[in-house]
Parts: C-alpha cells; structure tokens; sequence
C-alpha cells in the first residue's frame, strides 16, 4: 500500500514552482494538498486572495500529481490540523521556505515523518516564487 503524503499551503498565485514541488513530494507516495482557505490567508497575509479557495481546489485537484486537495478548515500557522487529523498520512513534506520547528513537533505528536524538500525548479525552468511574482507584477 502507498504512504499517504501530505503538503499544505495557499497556492494563490499558482505556478511552476509549486507543481515542481508536488511532483517531488508525490514521489513519497500518493500526494494529498491542503489549501489556506480564504479567511487563513486574510488573518496570514493581512490581503484577500486572488483567487477564491473553490478556484484554487480546482486548479490544485487538476495537477496530475494530486490524489485529492482539501480547502484547511482550522485557522492560523498550523490550519491544516483538522485535515491532517481525519486523512492521517504518513509523510507530510514542505519545502525549506516553509520548514519550522512547530511543523516539525507537530509531525512528531502525530506520528509523521518529516521531509524538507529543497526549493528546485524543474529542470529547464527558471525558479518561481509567488512573492517574486507579485513583485512583478505590481511595478
């Protein structure tokens, strides 16, 4: 039976960098996606989303290398709680941007192995970041 792996985040300005990286964190096993829900962005970010988390979940369930995404339920840093708790994986995988010693703990208490990926873009591609886009695109 493949390993349940898990990755959460906003995935709001959607692009390479981000299927790079549910390609690398599908290799772990079958890839579950959790996505910062509208109000989570708002209370992270301090700004609404450009896309509403139901256009997100479609977009993000599109990519060939997700199982199945979920909207988080819970709210703040850790919003993924509620999500984790009911699909229990096994892996939950974040890139070095997002690593932190509370994923960490969290992943411990929860019985998950912990994997930092390196942030890579895939091969032939210049290296995305979502911040670096809205950059861009604000001048």
């Amino acid at each position: 039976m493949k390993k349940k792996v898990f990755v959460s985040g906003c995935y709001d300005l959607l692009h390479s960098g981000h299927i790079e990286f549910f390609r690398q964190a599908a290799s772990y096993g079958e890839l579950y996606v959790g996505i910062g829900s509208d109000a989570t962005i708002r209370e992270l970010k301090h700004h609404d989303p450009m896309f509403p988390e139901t256009e997100r979940l479609f977009m993000v369930r599109a990519i060939r290398y997700v199982r199945d995404a979920f909207v988080n339920r819970g709210s703040g840093f850790l919003d993924f709680t509620p999500t984790v708790e009911a699909l229990r994986p096994d892996v939950f995988v974040v890139n070095e941007d997002g690593a932190s010693d509370a994923k960490h703990r969290f992943c411990e208490e929860h019985g998950m192995e912990y994997v930092v990926l390196k942030r890579l873009p895939a091969e032939g591609l210049k290296a995305r970041s979502s911040t670096d886009l809205k950059a861009a695109m604000a001048k």
